[in-house]
């Protein structure tokens, strides 16, 4: 348990100075912004290789992982819905569409909807730490973005440009597609876990 803490508090440490705008201009002027990205980048990959680890390391530690509750087998439907919702908000992150204007935000959508999902499928103390947590700071990071000053960096990585129809349809096949290869084999690649015939 001791390295998915470790690893949670890493990564959402580093997140949190963007959600401050004047410690990130006073670290900005002290680094630069090669030093502040290459930083940033360094300490937010070594807390998702924490966390990686220690959830796995928690997952397989039998009573060290209590069960809270216990998913009906029904929910994987939903969870498989609300997971396709999920990828097409992270698509939309990346693509001027008029999804993305009216979600808004959609990174930190796709990962609330990404962390409640996972809640609702897994009830061991592992999957409420890691997604509780997740779930936790996406909603805060999103109160903070109404509270940050207009020209503080919140838009993500496209900044203010938007798209069409054409967007659009880009966004949901991109969703769809990343969709299909991660319930097809990507799940089971990455986490170990086949979600067909599962």
């Amino acid at each position: 348990m001791t390295l998915l803490l470790l690893g949670l508090v890493l990564f959402f440490a580093v997140h949190t100075v963007p959600m401050l705008p004047t410690l990130r201009a006073s670290v900005l002027a002290k680094t630069g912004r090669g030093a502040y990205m290459g930083l940033f980048s360094l300490v937010s990959l070594l807390g998702l290789i924490l966390i990686v680890i220690g959830y796995g390391d928690l997952r397989t530690a039998g009573a060290a992982n209590p069960e809270l509750w216990a998913p009906p087998t029904w929910i994987r439907h939903l969870v498989f819905l609300l997971m396709l919702v999920s990828f097409i908000l992270l698509a939309a992150a990346y693509v001027p569409s008029r999804i993305r204007d009216a979600v808004g935000h959609p990174m930190l959508a796709a990962i609330k909807v990404w962390a409640f999902s996972h809640l609702l499928a897994n009830g061991d103390l592992a999957s409420v730490l890691l997604f509780g947590s997740f779930l936790a700071f996406a909603v805060i990071d999103r109160i903070s973005v109404k509270r940050r000053a207009p020209d503080a960096p919140v838009r993500g990585p496209l900044g203010d440009r938007t798209g069409g129809l054409a967007g659009d349809l880009t966004v949901v096949a991109v969703g769809v597609g990343a969709y299909v290869l991660m319930m097809l084999f990507g799940h089971d690649w990455l986490i170990g876990i086949p979600l067909i015939n599962a």
